[in-house]
């Protein structure tokens, strides 16, 4: 981002938001957040039927034991009991590894299709068999919370193929138990471990945008905070918070609303789809106000609706929130170019 761009961001901007409160998201299957999300994703769709139902089922359908598990949560429960059990460091590594390649190949089984359009929603597991990237990582880290290990969500904002996006992609996230490192562990890879160098996770101090240092097998052994030089050790970083993901998954509904910033169904924007998408990223930011892509994507519809006033402030509030995360993606440096141009 040009310094002069940063300076005049930061300049006109309001005050940069207080590092918000972290909450660690639980997202084991039977737990109350799990729960909640899913039940949000049901009631919003209007389909029938419950997600621990799902899993469940999905578990015996997949052919896909874990440790001699007749049942999902027999199967979860052995896991987490062999894990206490194993009585090295490594041991219990290679059984994390296990676990989370299992939990890989189950979510990429049971729900075969990926879709942008609606696979973000949990309902549709069970609907249509469709994932996205934000659905499946939530399960996958669930299923591995649930075992006994430590896992989370990271927002991908540099793939492995090394393309650059503004926060594009979700992956989950697998702390080893030895506290070797970090392994990504992504649906949306042939394998179980990917590689993306680029992440946005917490830091203690609020989110910021983090390059990956990688070892043998995938493994992350550091993260290095984007225009910084020290790095952190993994342990010192956090997966994303329980409120950052579900204003996620408000981000996503409004993204993808029929009619709305992407023109998604009717393959053009309509007054109702951006008002719905309005409603929807105001949602997401009332969740997570640190959530700098629905800020900026905020802006956009805005700008689409013709107010452009409204427009130019969202995208300096957006800017704001990216420098303090640490980097300025390409597509919000158009949109500050455009805020700080003459009003015509």
């Amino acid at each position: 981002m040009p310094r002069s761009l940063l300076a005049l961001s930061l300049l006109f901007s309001p005050p940069t938001l207080a590092a918000p409160a972290f909450q660690s998201a639980d997202l084991s299957p039977g737990g109350a957040a799990l729960n909640a999300l899913a039940a949000e994703s049901y009631r919003r769709t209007g389909v029938p039927g419950d997600l621990a139902t799902w899993l469940d089922v999905a578990y015996l359908r997949a052919h896909r034991p874990l440790a001699g598990g007749a049942t999902l949560d027999q199967a979860l429960s052995r896991r987490r009991a062999q894990l206490l059990a194993a009585p090295t460091p490594a041991q219990k590594d290679r059984l994390a590894r296990e676990t989370a390649a299992w939990a890989h190949a189950l979510i990429k089984r049971a729900v075969p299709k990926f879709s942008l359009e609606r696979g973000f929603e949990l309902a549709n597991f069970a609907a249509s068999g469709e994932r996205q990237c934000l659905s499946q990582s939530t399960v996958i880290a669930g299923l591995l919370q649930r075992a006994g290990l430590d896992a989370g969500l990271a927002m991908v904002w540099t793939s492995m193929a090394g393309q650059v996006s503004n926060l594009g992609h979700v992956t989950s996230v697998l702390r080893l138990p030895s506290g070797a490192g970090d392994l990504e562990v992504d649906a949306s890879e042939p394998g179980p471990i990917a590689t993306h160098p680029g992440v946005l996770a917490w830091t203690g101090s609020g989110y910021r945008f983090l390059k990956a240092t990688f070892g043998p097998g995938g493994l992350i052994t550091a993260y290095t905070p984007v225009g910084q030089t020290g790095p952190l050790r993994p342990a010192q970083t956090h997966f994303l918070s329980l409120a950052y993901i579900r204003s996620q998954y408000s981000y996503y509904r409004a993204e993808r609303a029929p009619g709305g910033v992407l023109g998604t169904g009717t393959g053009r924007a309509t007054t109702s789809g951006l008002q719905t998408s309005v409603r929807l990223l105001q949602e997401a930011l009332a969740l997570e106000p640190h959530n700098a892509l629905a800020a900026s994507v905020l802006g956009t519809v805005w700008r689409k609706q013709g107010h452009l006033a409204q427009a130019r402030e969202q995208y300096l509030r957006a800017a704001a929130l990216y420098a303090a995360q640490g980097y300025t993606p390409a597509g919000q440096q158009v949109n500050l170019q455009w805020a700080h141009s003459p009003v015509k």
